[in-house]
């Protein structure tokens, strides 16, 4: 039999806006709430970021945790890390917590890389002796070498996640929390941070993952959680979970427009996909190209920043990823302004079948300046070229044969 690690009941957090410490409420109002009767009361000056959440983890799992921004994921591993309490319920944990949230959690920012190692693993319960032991493998993992003696304070969010997943991961947990923040690292570090998630659940260590990447969801999780408007809406088999979330997120329109935020540094203001005559269309015949166009706006000039494109299956697969450096080599750089960026893809490239587009701007290695999961919808139609079949498989490329007799 399996032994639970962690033991969530009935936990719930409730957030009063506005309010910046306890001590915001008179006496008065503190004593004439206890007359408003037993239970959770409506106040329309708080939300419930969780509501009567319930679950187990056995050792050994990796549990994946989805659901749209603000649905409640961050909260959950806030309470597992001890970082926040809840307002109602339980959290039961039985072993030594890695935690990787938000960036700036877990480090001091005057102490360098190699100080914050040790502080972390102090932290952790670790004997000196024992952090010296794991202290080559973190550096070599986190690839800050030139860097370890600089207060973290100067480390860009890239150089700052790499170091933080490295101590997390290798100073022996038993538990390891992820939230999304890995998606700040380069896609070459977060494969190996995935990877590294699924050695140590070989190990017999437990993982909770919160990621918006489907297909690592899929890859790694045994189980999955799907939190709506702070509550468990699904849980159970990560492949079923995830295509019905990602069924329900999708917008089936070939033109989204998103409200403009002046509060981002930049954003993108639009996503249109385009058939070869250049019409906005949902409905693509796999022989012919059709682009997918980003509109978007910077409010102050940003340097060294590129456009991307994601276009998953409806289950979460991969299965093309594509940005403006891809082709160019270089990042851009511009000043405040809109702009538009274009991705052409040709016919007879992707396969038959329903696809999700994903949209971004970041500077890599930095910062994510604004992304938009799963916000459009395609569908591939039609047969390849002379073939009186669907095409099999994902890509539907041409390919040369050589024949011999």
């Amino acid at each position: 039999m399996f032994e639970t690690v962690i033991k969530v009941e009935n936990l719930s957090k409730r957030y009063r806006l506005g309010e910046t410490h306890r001590g915001a409420h008179s006496f008065r109002d503190r004593v004439s709430s206890l007359f408003k009767g037993g239970g959770r009361q409506e106040d329309p000056g708080s939300i419930w970021a969780l509501k009567d959440v319930s679950f187990e983890v056995r050792r050994g799992e990796v549990l994946g945790v989805i659901g749209k921004n603000g649905a409640g994921k961050s909260t959950l591993l806030k309470i597992l890390s001890r970082i926040t309490t809840p307002t109602a319920g339980s959290a039961w944990i039985e072993g030594r917590v890695g935690s990787l949230l938000e960036v700036g959690t877990g480090f001091h920012p005057e102490l360098t890389g190699r100080e914050n190692i040790y502080l972390n693993g102090a932290i952790l319960g670790m004997k000196r002796h024992e952090i010296r032991r794991k202290f080559d493998e973190i550096v070599a993992f986190a690839e800050i070498e030139k860097f370890l003696d600089t207060p973290v304070k100067r480390y860009s969010s890239g150089m700052y996640v790499r170091l933080a997943f490295a101590v997390a991961a290798h100073l022996e947990p038993e538990i390891l929390l992820v939230d999304e923040v890995l998606a700040v690292g380069d896609a070459a570090f977060q494969q190996k941070c995935l990877g590294r998630i699924g050695t140590s659940s070989n190990s017999g260590k437990t993982t909770l993952l919160v990621s918006h990447n489907m297909s690592a969801i899929n890859r790694l999780c045994q189980r999955c959680l799907w939190i709506e408007n702070g509550s468990i809406l699904k849980h159970g088999n990560p492949a079923e979970i995830v295509r019905d979330y990602l069924s329900r997120q999708v917008i089936r329109k070939p033109v989204v427009e998103f409200p403009l935020d002046e509060s981002k540094k930049a954003q993108i203001t639009r996503l249109e996909i385009l058939d070869h005559k250049g019409t906005p269309t949902d409905k693509i015949f796999i022989q012919h190209p059709f682009t997918i166009r980003i509109h978007y706006r910077l409010y102050s000039r940003v340097i060294r920043y590129r456009v991307g494109v994601k276009i998953q299956l409806n289950d979460g697969l991969d299965v093309l990823v594509s940005t403006t450096s891809d082709v160019k080599g270089d990042l851009l750089s511009n000043g405040e302004g809109t702009y538009s960026a274009e991705l052409s893809v040709p016919g007879n490239l992707i396969a038959q079948g329903s696809y999700q587009v994903t949209c971004f701007l970041g500077q890599p290695g930095l910062r994510v300046l604004d992304r938009h999961e799963n916000v459009s919808h395609f569908v591939i139609q039609g047969h390849n070229r002379s073939f009186h079949e669907p095409s099999r498989g994902i890509i539907a490329a041409q390919l040369d044969w050589d024949l011999t007799q």
